[in-house]
């Protein structure tokens, strides 16, 4: 079928995920890259959310990685994983001062010992830990992209500001704009009043999603997340670009399902090139994230007799849906190299 129409963020955002997932670094062909990368999408701090994030990744610390399983170390557990002794010590004696109490961080080494992060044991009644392999520094640099099909004013004004944010603060080494290709001799995206040292790429998604589907426009400057800024000192920003990472390698970006209903009747996949995004029976496109919900009047719950009449996806249409994409996910991470 032909590919789509993208009629909203939420489906370019996709696109552009996956995109990323064939089609990055923009600059140079996709196999002449030094790593792989993990591709993610809705992620960021309490400050700010980026559409799309690519983790470029070391070789061989991902593949070290990989030896802590495949689910996020969250924000709890990698300060006990990072700073576990190669020998049997008193935990407080061993971690840093966490600068609250003590009884959570007990409670972080008892969820780590459970999924195997750590080694923990009581002697004389204190709890001593050592780690079971070195966390590695597998992250070679983080690339924050915010998504914009449609540039116009009311959404340039509004995007300066962010993209001034995330040059600002410099938790990404790259800063780009992803927006919708017009064809014009100079394209909208350059006449903005956009910060310098982000990036322009331009898409276009007509034939479907593939690796030549952007244009590099404008290459950003290269930001330096050891510096110092406002709102954040050197240290905290190496923290917070860990956690970040951490939160990709264990999401990925096909999430959609869980935001969205796969169980709505109404609910279908279309393949644009070598992407596929959901679309809504019920309103003949592809809808967005938002619409896409419960709360939806044109919402219907599968029929059971899909799922009890002979359907050949057990479980129904519904569950065929996660399934596809998770397999998909899956497929994506074993040729970055990922979990």
């Amino acid at each position: 079928m032909s590919a789509p129409a993208i009629e909203s963020e939420f489906t370019f955002e996709l696109l552009v995920c996956r995109w990323a997932e064939l089609g990055w670094p923009p600059d140079e062909p996709a196999d002449a890259s030094d790593g792989p990368v993990i591709v993610s999408r809705q992620l960021g701090t309490q400050q700010r959310r980026w559409d799309t994030i690519v983790i470029e990744c070391d070789p061989e610390g991902l593949a070290a990685r990989r030896e802590f399983g495949d689910r996020t170390i969250d924000s709890d557990l990698l300060p006990v994983v990072r700073h576990a002794p190669a020998d049997w010590g008193y935990y407080r004696d061993a971690l840093p001062d966490p600068g609250y109490p003590w009884r959570y961080v007990r409670e972080a080494i008892h969820r780590a010992a459970a999924r195997g992060l750590v080694e923990k044991r009581k002697n004389d009644n204190r709890i001593e830990i050592r780690r079971k392999r070195a966390y590695p520094e597998w992250v070679s640099r983080i690339i924050a992209i915010e998504n914009k099909p449609d540039l116009d004013a009311s959404a340039a004004a509004a995007l300066s500001g962010q993209l001034e944010h995330d040059v600002e603060t410099a938790l990404a080494d790259e800063v780009w704009l992803a927006t919708g290709r017009t064809g014009d001799r100079v394209e909208p995206a350059l006449l903005r009043q956009f910060p310098v040292e982000a990036g322009v790429l331009t898409f276009d998604f007509s034939a479907g999603t593939h690796a030549d589907a952007a244009t590099v426009d404008w290459l950003p400057s290269t930001l330096d997340p050891e510096s110092d800024s406002e709102r954040f000192d050197p240290g905290e920003k190496t923290r917070r670009r860990r956690l970040l990472a951490e939160r990709a390698y264990g999401k990925g970006w096909r999430s959609f399902t869980e935001t969205t209903r796969p169980d709505c009747r109404w609910f279908d996949l279309a393949r644009t090139g070598r992407g596929m995004v959901p679309v809504c029976g019920a309103k003949g496109r592809c809808q967005s994230e938002a619409e896409c919900s419960s709360r939806c009047g044109s919402f219907e719950p599968e029929p059971p007799q899909w799922r009890t009449n002979g359907w050949p996806i057990d479980g129904g249409p519904g569950q065929g849906v996660r399934r596809l994409l998770e397999r998909r996910r899956e497929r994506a991470r074993r040729r970055s190299g990922g979990p």
